[in-house]
């Protein structure tokens, strides 16, 4: 079969590239053909195409300019050099099935044009919550909120939830608002949500419920080492963003004589979490930066316990399976997906989110006996293999095609 991923950024820049980069690979050891489209920029790896690729704009920070704000936001609601760009590489590539993920502003649902013309079977993997809330997050301001939800897009900009900018607010609100009215996304035949809270969510949200299919994500646990000796620190991999908490972890280790923090990752929050640190908990915080993948995992074979302190409605991270691959435990904030991943005492813990005491609480038995987080180990791993395989993996994403109306020829390239 052959396959079309799409995403706006062709390179490991987060977990929806990551996840697209892994999967690309499983279907290419089984045969199937990969191609990809996104946004020209300097750090793709995938170029075949790159011809096609609309030009390369940065929307995170936005355009300082007033003519690059306005060319952004012409983009966000549609682009006709995607349009054209997905066209010329659906003729010349001549897909079975596209898969897309994250295509929101820099490429737009203008690249489904070409798709529904040609009678393409389209899957889509929702990494977030972007159909349902113009800021993607569930977030006010750092705090949960819904008020958009099933289309109130307004309070958006009421609420100016977008980094506290009425501009970046209505621009974001309005986006969502007209892709909404005009269904832009209706060539989707299937959307895939890794967690099953996601999937409620959108449906709650009447984000086509009917098209809405759970399929969690996967991890080669046969090629992680797993951990043989007890750790000392608590563990944060990830972006340095106020979603994600990591103020609330070194709140909570301030508040644990002795215990130590290993931060791995960067972000925009990360001067003021440094800062943080430095009175919170002086000299128990170390900060790793960004590190490849290999040196994340050998934090976590080091580590007593991750710790996942997000404030938002976390879909399924992949920081969460890669450690109780290792059979290493998580520490998660009892929100969105993470529920479904973490049993505890068995193989974790959940806690309120926004709340630096019950975290310290939570990771105090951790700290203070390193071999209650080995105890854990085969349980976390067990749950680990069973459940978020490659193979199951693959059968549940080759259903979904096979749902969108992809011809299937059992694993063979076309």
């Amino acid at each position: 079969m052959r396959i079309l991923h799409v995403n706006k950024f062709l390179y490991r820049r987060g977990g929806a590239e990551a996840y697209m980069e892994d999967l690309a690979d499983l279907q290419v050891a089984e045969g199937h053909t990969v191609a990809f489209f996104g946004m020209q920029h300097p750090s793709n790896t995938h170029l075949e195409y790159a011809r096609h690729f609309p030009s390369h704009i940065e929307m995170e920070p936005p355009p300082t300019s007033l003519e690059g704000r306005i060319r952004g936001a012409a983009r966000m609601v549609y682009s006709t050099s995607a349009s054209k760009g997905m066209d010329a590489v659906m003729a010349a590539f001549k897909p079975d099935v596209v898969h897309l993920h994250n295509i929101y502003h820099q490429l737009s649902p203008s690249v489904l044009r070409p798709v529904a013309r040609r009678h393409v079977p389209a899957v889509m993997t929702l990494h977030d919550y972007k159909l349902a809330c113009p800021t993607y997050q569930f977030l006010d301001h750092g705090r949960i909120c819904e008020a958009c939800l099933g289309g109130r897009f307004h309070n958006a900009v009421l609420r100016r939830c977008k980094d506290g900018s009425l501009a970046a607010s209505a621009a974001a609100a309005g986006e969502l608002f007209i892709h909404t009215a005009t269904r832009a996304y209706a060539p989707v035949r299937i959307f895939v949500c890794p967690s099953r809270f996601m999937a409620d969510k959108m449906a709650e949200a009447k984000v086509f419920p009917e098209r809405l299919r759970h399929v969690p994500h996967f991890i080669d646990s046969a090629a992680v080492e797993v951990k043989t000796t007890p750790g000392g620190a608590v563990l944060v991999a990830g972006r340095l963003s106020a979603e994600k908490g990591i103020d609330v972890a070194i709140r909570a280790i301030g508040l644990l004589d002795g215990a130590t923090l290993d931060i791995a990752g960067t972000g925009p929050e990360e001067a003021g979490l440094r800062a943080l640190a430095e009175s919170a908990a002086p000299g128990r915080v170390r900060f790793h930066g960004l590190l490849p993948k290999e040196g994340v995992h050998r934090l976590m074979l080091s580590a007593a316990v991750v710790a996942v302190p997000s404030r938002w409605y976390e879909n399924q991270p992949m920081v969460v399976l890669e450690a109780m691959a290792r059979g290493l435990p998580v520490v998660g904030s009892a929100l969105g997906g993470l529920p479904e991943l973490i049993e505890p005492g068995a193989t974790g813990a959940l806690v309120p989110a926004n709340d630096p005491a019950a975290l310290s609480a939570a990771l105090a038995p951790f700290v203070a006996d390193p071999a209650h987080g080995m105890s854990m180990r085969d349980r976390a791993r067990a749950h680990i293999v069973s459940e978020f395989s490659p193979e199951r993996h693959l059968e549940r994403i080759d259903s979904a095609y096979r749902e969108a109306g992809a011809p299937m020829m059992a694993g063979a390239a076309a």
